[in-house]
């Protein structure tokens, strides 16, 4: 019984010892960096449903935006580490199409409107380190802040309609997804990463259509 209880107390002991070299090197960081972010799935039916678009030819494309936060950086191996973080996000995408002019059938204009949705993402990744370069991925679970869409449409060089609502009523509060990436992390801290997410949850609330997020990643951080 007695050798026993020295052996459960030499494993505590020595776990113990493991997670505190472990905690020594615990890293804390900060990082910004641009999206390029757009929408698979019904993207267009999407956005068509907010406004008055007609049946002419209708098409999405990506936009630019920005994210920034802070990471922990916890090591649980030689070469691995778990890393969550923290960060705010701005998505979304554009559309471009005929816009009809509420009250004269006859009038369509050349329309714009850009959907931007500001999330705070909590990912938590899984890093391998290789002599700097890293390789990482992990789940993501994001919360949305605010969902605004912008409208501009004229013709014949005359600006007919410029609005800006808020349609954050329109969207799930929660989205989840998958990020992964590469980077590489110089002796002085400083990182450079490229990374991509791809939203599992459909982001439009309370309708038959699915559109999901997903977001190119590029940016920089520092360790301290």
């Amino acid at each position: 019984m007695l050798k026993i209880m020295k052996k459960k107390i030499l494993l505590s002991f020595s776990l113990l010892l493991s997670i505190a070299s472990f905690a020594q090197h615990i890293t804390y960081g900060a990082a910004a960096g641009v999206t390029i972010a757009d929408m698979r799935g019904d993207a267009v039916k999407n956005v068509a449903q907010l406004l008055d678009f007609t049946n002419g030819i209708v098409s999405t494309r990506p936009v630019s935006g920005y994210y920034g936060g802070g990471y922990t950086n916890i090591p649980v191996g030689n070469n691995l580490s778990v890393e969550p973080g923290l960060y705010y996000a701005v998505k979304g995408y554009q559309l471009s199409g005929n816009y009809s002019v509420k009250g004269i059938a006859f009038l369509s204009a050349n329309a714009t409107s850009r959907l931007n949705i500001s999330y705070i993402d909590f990912p938590v990744l899984l890093k391998a380190n290789f002599n700097g370069l890293q390789v990482f991925a992990g789940p993501q679970v994001s919360y949305l802040t605010n969902a605004s869409l912008k409208t501009t449409a004229g013709i014949a060089g005359f600006n007919l309609l410029n609005s800006n609502k808020n349609v954050s009523n329109q969207f799930n509060r929660w989205d989840v997804a998958v990020t992964g990436g590469v980077g590489y992390q110089f002796t002085n801290g400083i990182r450079i990463t490229a990374a991509y997410d791809r939203g599992l949850s459909k982001v439009n609330a309370g309708q038959n259509i699915a559109a999901y997020n997903q977001v190119f990643k590029i940016g920089a951080g520092v360790s301290f």
